[in-house]
């Protein structure tokens, strides 16, 4: 390289020949990469959609820059073919001819329209008002690399997000018309059940946002921070996302009403044989209060309510709620009904309770009494006068009416006082009467 042009030093032959082959494979790998973005499925779809918002913007520039590109790619074509032609006049180049491929391979001698960067909106190398561009091939490269980069990666996001978005849409727009036939048929309608309410606001959420996810799909993209590779982000589904939770707490609250629906009769005559019973332990609590006032003195005995009309009213309203199919009223109601029902037959135990009391202390009077005498008669004492005496006393008081609890109760101990005299035992550990220090005197 003994000479020098207006580029430099001027190559030899073998520099010449490295040059041609690395434009050369250059030049292949452009073409294939330009050709792989006008065949992209993305870019053919961006070409036929009606794009708004973000999406419009940046495939107008997008494809400002595509035109650009070819246009760059096809100076670049012709540079190379030039060079080639050159090289190839003879084997041995001369030096006129080593000094002009080194013009044409180094220096700026590529020239491309100004207009053509300016409809792209792409800064050129000369300032504005030039009518064309002067570029030397490697600074070629490099501009069609960084045009096709920012192509390529809105080209890329578009598709993405068009693959990933409006396909899940419609499966859960599928899904969303399933649930609201469910929900239809078992009464679950807009402004009469909150899920109808979401039902349809999920409807128009989905509706709007497959909408605009085909118009501005950009809208919906999120770019990975620091990646510089075309294509680097993802989808943003949040609110696909959001609706999809949405659809799925509707779906478990439709099928808590279809629980209902196939439960609902077993459940009302359960129902009614609960308050049922309720109501025969009320008139059985009432039967017994009579029983107890007519045989039971000084006592006294709570009052019996009658069963609750409200409830039977609740009742009757759930089985019209089933006969009209309004299952999301019915489900509510049933829940309520069954825990007053359930607490009204607890009430109802606890009344004829209350109320039979006074005949169960009765009950153990007498009990006791015939098993002090039964305990006297093993011993030998039955024929006792004394005993005999205290006895009956204690037995016309438990076996009339109607009866004092507190005086036949002062009878029985005072039997079972002379009976553990007799036996020669303490006297039981039971308050009330004195033991008697003479058993045969008036006192007795």
């Amino acid at each position: 390289m003994g000479v020098t042009g207006s580029t430099g030093p001027v190559m030899d032959r073998d520099e010449v020949d490295r040059a041609l082959a690395r434009l050369g494979a250059e030049h292949e790998a452009i073409e294939t990469s330009l050709l792989a973005l006008q065949d992209h499925a993305g870019r053919r779809l961006l070409e036929g959609a009606e794009l708004t918002g973000t999406t419009k913007e940046r495939w107008t520039a997008a494809e400002a820059s595509i035109t650009l590109l070819w246009a760059y790619f096809d100076a670049y074509t012709d540079a190379l073919r030039s060079a080639r032609e050159i090289r190839s006049r003879r084997r041995w180049s001369s030096r006129e001819d080593l000094v002009e491929l080194t013009e044409l391979l180094r220096g700026q001698c590529v020239t491309v329209a100004g207009s053509t960067a300016a409809a792209a909106n792409v800064p050129t190398l000369t300032g504005p008002g030039r009518l064309s561009e002067q570029f030397t091939l490697a600074e070629l490269v490099e501009r069609m690399n960084e045009l096709y980069a920012t192509s390529l990666d809105m080209v890329v996001a578009a598709d993405a997000v068009w693959s990933a978005l409006p396909a899940r849409i419609d499966l859960l727009a599928a899904e969303l018309q399933r649930t609201r036939q469910l929900a239809h048929s078992v009464g679950v309608r807009p402004g009469e059940h909150p899920a109808g309410d979401d039902l349809e606001r999920i409807t128009r959420t989905l509706t709007s946002l497959r909408e605009r996810v085909v118009s501005d799909p950009l809208a919906y993209w999120s770019p990975t921070q620091g990646s510089s590779a075309p294509g680097g982000g993802r989808p943003d589904t949040s609110t696909y996302d959001r609706e999809a939770r949405a659809l799925e707490d509707v779906r478990r609250e439709i099928d808590a009403v279809l629980t209902v629906r196939q439960d609902a009769e077993a459940r009302l005559v359960k129902l009614r044989d609960v308050l049922s019973r309720a109501d025969r332990t009320l008139a059985e609590a009432r039967s017994a209060r009579g029983e107890v006032l007519a045989k039971i003195a000084a006592t006294e005995v709570p009052v019996v309510s009658g069963p609750p009309t409200v409830l039977q009213e609740q009742l009757a309203t759930a089985a019209d709620y089933r006969r009209r199919a309004q299952w999301h009223r019915l489900s509510p109601l049933l829940e309520s009904l069954e825990q007053k029902a359930e607490d009204e037959l607890l009430r109802a135990r606890e009344s004829l309770t209350a109320v039979t009391a006074p005949l169960a202390v009765r009950a153990e009077l007498r009990g006791r009494l015939d098993a002090y005498r039964a305990k006297v008669a093993r011993h030998g004492l039955a024929e006792d006068p004394f005993l005999i005496e205290r006895y009956d006393a204690a037995r016309r008081m438990l076996w009339s009416a109607p009866c004092d609890l507190r005086v036949a109760e002062q009878a029985v101990l005072r039997y079972q006082h002379a009976a553990a005299e007799l036996l020669g035992s303490g006297v039981p550990g039971q308050g009330g009467a004195s033991q008697p220090q003479d058993r045969r005197g008036p006192g007795a």
